[in-house]
């Protein structure tokens, strides 16, 4: 007779039928370019991820989990808060699930837009792993072994300055291997929080240059 029933059940079956249907690589395509969008604009990032999950039935936990992995990898020591962000906003997700936790995500992926950017991190980490590939075995010096055994001392284990003993608690020492000594891996930038640790690097240089 023209008449619609609606039951809990259709209403339920009603909303998980997505008006989009986006095969595997489309979605790739998007979780890119809501990474990329992290990098430069708030609209676009905030954009992709409500897109992804309301359109096209995406888990947020996809996103969330890229958004955590780019407050370090673009973000870092910049704004160590946007990580902080994000690991909340994934706790809030699993707490008290979608759609309410759109509001605690969207604000960490906002957080994380809006901040100071450093890709410090990883360029680090990628100039680690390139020398440890032909480093071979690392040997510990022997005034960073361990000293907590007797005979410890008998084998060398000895010489290590405790830095909160120092000015400033810090003191020239080695920390890498031998054939490591001088290499410098991180290069703290000027943006944002991460100025202040490359400040620190640039005193720390100064005085190991009057040594």
């Amino acid at each position: 007779d023209g008449s619609v029933h609606i039951t809990l059940e259709v209403a339920q079956e009603s909303i998980r039928n997505r008006s989009v249907k986006a095969d595997q690589s489309t979605q790739y395509d998007v979780l890119s370019a809501f990474h990329k969008s992290v990098r430069g604009s708030s609209d676009a990032a905030l954009f992709w991820f409500l897109y992804a999950v309301e359109k096209l039935g995406m888990d947020p936990m996809t996103f969330i989990r890229r958004l955590i992995v780019a407050c370090s990898e673009d973000i870092g020591l910049a704004n160590p808060q946007a990580m902080v962000q994000a690991v909340t906003a994934m706790d809030a997700y699993h707490k008290i699930g979608w759609p309410e936790a759109k509001y605690n995500v969207s604000q960490a992926i906002l957080f994380a837009v809006e901040s100071p950017k450093s890709n410090a991190t990883a360029l680090a980490i990628g100039k680690a792993m390139m020398i440890m590939e032909g480093l071979g075995a690392a040997e510990v010096p022997l005034h960073l072994r361990d000293t907590h055994y007797k005979g410890s001392a008998q084998l060398g284990h000895e010489g290590y300055k405790y830095p909160h003993d120092y000015p400033g608690h810090y003191v020239q020492q080695q920390y890498l291997p031998d054939k490591l000594r001088d290499m410098s891996f991180y290069q703290a930038t000027e943006q944002g929080m991460e100025d202040k640790i490359r400040q620190n690097q640039e005193l720390r240089k100064r005085a190991k240059g009057k040594k």
